[in-house]
């Protein structure tokens, strides 16, 4: 028995890249690619209910992006905790539930007290699950989750001989949360680039053109209903 021909993906995850090189091909400073981003970042998560997409994941900081200029990690920062801020209630004022996933002991205090506060304030909503990747690298979290199984096993919690990937993913940041059916990557790279390497084991993938600032809700809705047209057989075979 196989799934085939899923009419809307359940759960859609996006690596959204190009902010910085659509804001240097207009004579912009990065920094300006990253505000119109999280323009589009809004457009998004509205439109996700009513094509029925009731779970959306957003990377957007990984644990290799410390590389990049400290003006620009730092400017990133400063619109996060902005974004924050300002769409706080619009989030619980829409239903939506917001986690973050990654580690988050590099990131400031109040930064990290942003984040608990939001996820406190929106514990209650299921209207869409929005699930924010930040300061995340998949082998960091495969390794955190390791880590943290060791413990349980030496604390007795666990025995090693029962140990499945069902007993590994519930120490993984997603623990709860549905393997995504689509990942989506703007501005024409085709990589993961440490991207829910667990999670994405039979996701299908969209390797879209559009820099992220120009990746419109049309754009989104367009992907989400192309993915109705595609077969899904986790390794069956038709017939």
């Amino acid at each position: 028995m196989y799934e085939v021909k899923s009419e809307t993906p359940r759960h859609v995850a996006i690596i959204m890249d190009g902010n910085g090189r659509w804001a240097e091909s207009r004579g912009l400073p990065r920094i300006a690619g990253h505000r119109r981003g999280a323009d589009r970042v809004r457009e998004v998560v509205e439109s996700c209910p009513d094509l029925g997409v009731s779970h959306l994941t957003l990377f957007a900081f990984s644990t290799e992006n410390w590389k990049r200029p400290e003006q620009e990690v730092q400017g990133l920062f400063r619109l996060l905790r902005r974004y924050i801020k300002k769409e706080g209630a619009r989030l619980v004022a829409e239903g939506a539930r917001v986690r973050f996933i990654g580690d988050r002991t590099r990131l400031s205090r109040e930064l990290q007290a942003l984040m608990a506060g939001l996820e406190a304030q929106t514990a209650a909503n299921d209207r869409l699950h929005l699930t924010v990747a930040l300061n995340y690298g998949g082998r960091d979290e495969l390794t955190r989750a390791a880590q943290r199984l060791a413990e349980a096993v030496r604390r007795g919690e666990v025995s090693p001989d029962e140990i499945g990937p069902e007993t590994l993913e519930r120490f993984l940041d997603t623990v709860g949360l549905p393997d995504p059916d689509l990942i989506l990557r703007t501005s024409g790279e085709h990589r993961l680039s440490g991207f829910l390497p667990w999670q994405s084991a039979y996701s299908e993938f969209s390797f879209v053109e559009a820099r992220w600032p120009d990746f419109t809700a049309e754009m989104f809705a367009a992907e989400v209903r192309s993915f109705g047209r595609r077969e899904r057989r986790f390794g069956a075979i038709a017939g």
